[in-house]
């Protein structure tokens, strides 16, 4: 079972570490906190199974011990910081939806980032720390999968491990339905503050609920599988003392795939929680990977490849969050060119299809790049693309039928 997916799971675990940091720098700059804690997490947690992965291919052997007793802790507190950070957006959601001023103080956002910060940083500590309780040797090694948590399955293993994700869960469906209530109670209110928030638009909103309310439908069923799956596959130790836990407390065991594939439960489970973290981050660049906001900062990264190769960008940029916003309906964007040109007078375009052309020009005068010699043809090429000096944009409304 392992074996099937090595060729796929690596690639998903790399793209689940680079895809959710895209993002990462304009939710930093509008101060969503919850967000980049979640970000971070998932990002962390699928660099710890990709390179796992790649190192414990075809073998158990303990070639990194070091690296182990990290890889196990960064797991343990991925599992407490996803819920925790999931929370920490809900609970922001319900605060916007709730709000009862238009506009919110430098104060309250630095107030909010710490205790987003306590709950997402603080509490996975913590939670890291009491995992030591239960924790019955050094860790574990499964073949094709690495390193994972050795923890003793006894009674106090249930509250102080699964209970965590269960309870934030629990509590951020709780925010979740509140958020709800309070958007259909007080939509009048959330309108204005969203006009008055220049970091927050609705579009932004709306996709942080839909990430809350997908991860609330993954978190708790997963929590109660895994628990099912933990008592059914060992049986349920009674808890005698925590030296009696710790006895030979430096061993490593190391399980081939040939082993705990033969237990179909505890294969279900180890691809179950090696998969959790990768599924996170993806649907996490679902959401926001390709927002008009992603869209308009893969353009202007793409404008600086082309100025950094020697190319002259002609498309024009995206417009700023502040013009889309005061465009009315129905007004779209029309190009007006000279008589030189061989396109139409009044072509109208759309702003996702400057994005389009935006993709097709890097990828055209990237290759003109590479496999031309000589830098004077490759800029006779490319000035060739060039639009008409004439071009010129003005706003006026679509044809009506």
């Amino acid at each position: 079972m392992a074996n099937l997916d090595y060729p796929l799971f690596p690639i998903f675990a790399f793209f689940g570490f680079v895809l959710p940091l895209i993002p990462l720098p304009w939710h930093f700059q509008a101060w969503n906190s919850g967000t980049c804690y979640f970000m971070l997490w998932a990002s962390l947690a699928c660099l710890n199974q990709f390179v796992n992965s790649i190192i414990w291919k075809g073998n158990v052997i303990n070639s990194a011990p070091v690296w182990c007793d990290i890889s196990i802790r960064i797991t343990m507190g991925a599992i407490a910081g996803l819920p925790a950070s999931s929370f920490c957006i809900v609970r922001r959601l319900y605060g916007i939806a709730a709000v009862r001023n238009a506009s919110i103080t430098r104060a309250e956002k630095r107030r909010a980032i710490i205790i987003d910060s306590l709950i997402c940083v603080l509490g996975p500590m913590i939670y890291i720390a009491l995992q030591y309780i239960v924790q019955g040797h050094r860790f574990n090694i499964f073949e094709d999968v690495g390193c994972m948590p050795a923890l003793y399955n006894t009674i106090p293993l249930y509250f102080i491990t699964y209970s965590w994700s269960l309870i934030f869960g629990l509590v951020s469906a709780v925010y979740c339905v509140l958020s709800l209530r309070a958007f259909a109670q007080r939509r009048l209110e959330f309108a204005q503050f969203i006009s008055c928030n220049k970091t927050l638009t609705i579009g932004r909103y709306f996709r942080l609920m839909a990430l809350a309310m997908t991860e609330l439908m993954c978190t708790i069923p997963l929590s109660v599988v895994t628990i099912w799956l933990t008592a059914a596959t060992t049986p349920i130790s009674p808890w005698i003392s925590l030296a009696n836990t710790h006895i030979d407390f430096s061993r490593v065991e190391q399980f081939p795939s040939v082993i705990y594939e033969a237990d179909p439960k505890m294969a279900l489970g180890i691809q179950v929680n090696r998969w959790a973290s990768v599924v996170c981050a993806l649907i996490f660049f679902g959401f926001f990977g390709f927002a008009e906001e992603a869209r308009r900062n893969y353009a202007i990264w793409g404008r600086s490849i082309l100025r950094t190769c020697g190319i002259q960008s002609s498309l024009p940029p995206f417009f700023s969050d502040k013009k889309r916003q005061r465009l009315p309906a129905g007004l779209s964007l029309n190009l007006k060119l000279d008589s030189t040109s061989t396109l139409p007078k009044h072509y109208v375009v759309r702003r996702h299809h400057w994005f389009l052309c935006d993709i097709i020009s890097i990828a055209s005068r990237l290759a003109r790049c590479l496999y031309n010699d000589k830098r004077d043809r490759i800029s006779a090429q490319c000035s060739s693309w060039a639009p008409s000096s004439a071009l010129r944009y003005s706003y006026s409304r679509l044809p009506t039928t």
